[in-house]
C-alpha cells in the first residue's frame, strides 16, 4: 500500500516524498488507518520499524484538517517520551511532516535547559507538545499550561518509560488529561505490566503487533566474540581498523566506562563521541550531530542514553559490556538494521556472561555464532592496570525489576522506506575481519 492510498491529505504527503519514502512500514500501514478512524491503539514493534510516523502522521492529518477553521488552538497533542533525546528526535519527524501546514506549531519539554521556553510554549497554547514526564509534570505542578484541550495522548517507548520508573509520574500527569481522548501506546515489547498500563490509560484499544514480540530485527547478523575483560580495548580497536566499520555504535555497562573506551580509541587516532548522562545537553546533541555527520565514525553510549538514536545507515552496533537484560540487548541491535537495511551487532563475552547469553538465546529463540578475530593476539597479558575491580552485576539473564532507574536519543525513527537503497548498500564484505 502506498502512502498516498492512507488518506493523510496532499499537504502531508507531499512532505512524505520530500523526506524519500514511498511505501509505509507494516506498522504504519497497519497503525495510521486505525489512528485516523479515532481508535485508542496499542502499537507493538521491532525497534527500527517506524513507529513514530505510525502516529504522527495520522495525528497530524487530523489536527490539519480540524484546524482548517482556525477555532481550535491550544494544546491538542500531547507526546510523552522517556528521554530529552527522543523528544528531539521526534519533534524533528513532526517538522518535517508538518512543514506544509504551518498552522501547527510544536514544543518540547524536558530537564536539562532552561524552563523558560518552555512555560512560554505551554501557556502560549503550542499545538503539539513532546515531553519528559519529570520536566513537564513539574511545569504542570507550577500551573503551567491548560490541557483541558488535548485531544490525542501518546506514549512512545512506554517499555522503556516503565524501566526507567516514570509511571508514577505520568499516572499524575493523566489526571489533568480529559476524559475524551484518544490514547496511543507504543514499544518495542508487550509485557504484562504494559498490559496494565493499556487496561488503565486506554478505552477498548486496538492491538496491533509486528513481528514477534522479543525477536531482534531479522536484518541483523549477530555474532559473538568470547574475549578476557583485559582485552576487550584491544580488541575493539582492532575491529575497528576494517573499512567497513563506517558508522559503529558500541555500549557500555555505565558512564565512567564509556569515557574510558573513548578515551582508549582517541588516542590511537580514532574519532569518537561519547553519549551518557553525565554529560550536558549540549554536549550530548553535540556527539549525536557529529555522529550522524559521519564526523566521528564511533559513538560509545549507555544504554539510556542511546535510547532513541536515529541514524542512518549504523553498520555497526557493539556491546562492549554485554547487557544484564535481554530486552536491553534487542533494544541496543536495534540500532542497526533499521528499516531493512542491513547491519552487523557484535557481542563482547567473558565467562561472567555466559549465562545472561544463555538467557537471551532463549529469549530470542535462537543461538547466536561465536567468532574469533583474525589477526589478533588473544594470549596478550594483562597489565596492572586492567586489574581494577568491574561494577558488581545483578539478576544476570533476568528481567528488570519495575521501576529500575537509568539514565538514552531514542526510538526508531526510520519513518518508512527510503526511496533508494542507500542504507542496504554494504555488500557480501560487510562483516568485521574475522566472520
Amino acid at each position: 500500500m502506498p502512502f498516498r492510498a492512507l488518506g493523510l491529505g496532499d499537504r502531508i504527503f507531499k512532505a512524505i516524498q520530500e523526506a524519500g519514502y514511498t511505501e509505509p512500514t507494516p506498522i504504519q500501514a497497519a497503525a495510521i488507518p486505525e489512528v485516523l478512524a479515532g481508535h485508542d491503539l496499542i502499537g507493538i514493534a521491532q525497534t527500527g520499524t517506524g513507529k513514530t510516523a505510525a502516529f504522527t502522521l495520522p495525528i497530524l492529518a487530523k489536527m490539519a484538517a480540524s484546524a482548517s477553521d482556525g477555532t481550535n488552538r491550544g494544546i491538542r497533542t500531547l507526546v510523552l517520551a522517556p528521554t530529552r533525546e527522543l523528544a528531539v528526535q521526534i519533534e524533528e519527524n513532526v517538522r518535517a511532516y508538518a512543514k506544509h501546514l504551518p498552522q501547527i506549531r510544536v514544543a518540547t519539554v524536558f530537564g536539562g535547559v532552561g524552563e523558560r521556553p518552555q512555560i512560554q510554549a505551554l501557556r502560549g497554547g503550542t499545538d503539539i507538545i513532546i515531553a519528559c514526564p519529570g520536566r513537564l509534570l513539574d511545569l504542570m505542578q507550577q500551573r503551567h499550561g491548560d490541557f483541558s484541550g488535548i485531544q490525542h495522548l501518546v506514549l512512545d517507548e512506554a517499555d522503556r518509560m516503565l524501566d526507567m520508573g516514570f509511571i508514577p509520574s505520568i499516572r499524575q500527569i493523566m489526571k489533568k488529561m480529559p476524559q475524551k481522548r484518544q490514547t496511543l501506546l507504543f514499544s518495542a515489547t508487550l509485557s504484562k505490566e504494559i498490559e496494565v498500563l493499556t487496561h488503565e490509560f486506554q478505552r477498548s484499544p486496538k492491538l496491533i503487533q509486528i513481528g514477534r514480540r522479543s525477536n531482534p530485527a531479522e536484518t541483523v547478523t549477530q555474532m559473538v566474540y568470547e574475549v578476557p575483560q583485559h582485552l576487550k580495548p584491544s580488541l575493539l580497536a582492532h575491529l575497528l581498523r576494517d573499512p567497513e566499520t563506517n558508522s559503529v555504535l558500541v555500549f557500555t555497562r555505565t558512564k565512567h566506562g564509556a569515557d574510558r573506551v573513548s578515551r582508549k580509541l582517541e588516542s590511537q587516532g580514532i574519532k569518537t563521541g561519547t553519549l551518557h548522562s553525565n554529560r550536558s545537553q549540549n554536549q550530548r546533541l553535540r556527539a549525536l550531530n557529529d555522529f550522524k555527520a559521519g564526523i566521528v565514525r564511533v559513538l560509545v553510549a549507555t544504554d539510556i542514553a542511546a535510547r532513541g538514536i536515529d541514524v542512518d545507515g549504523i553498520s555497526h552496533v557493539v556491546n562492549y559490556d554485554f547487557p544484564m537484560h535481554s530486552e536491553d540487548y534487542v533494544h541496543r541491535i536495534g540500532r542497526t538494521g533499521r528499516a531493512h537495511a542491513v547491519g552487523d551487532a557484535i557481542s563482547f563475552i567473558t565467562p561472567e556472561d555466559y549465562a545472561p547469553l544463555r538467557s537471551l538465546e532463549r529469549f530470542i529463540g535462537r543461538g547466536i555464532v561465536r567468532k574469533k578475530a583474525e589477526g589478533f593476539d588473544y594470549s596478550a597479558p594483562a597489565s596492572p592496570a586492567d586489574h581494577a575491580p568491574r561494577p558488581p552485576r545483578q539478576n544476570q539473564g533476568q528481567r528488570r525489576p519495575q521501576g529500575r532507574s537509568n539514565s538514552s536519543p531514542g526510538g526508531d525513527r526510520r519513518q518508512g522506506q527510503r526511496n533508494n537503497s542507500g542504507g542496504q548498500s554494504r555488500g557480501s564484505g560487510r562483516h568485521f575481519s574475522g566472520r
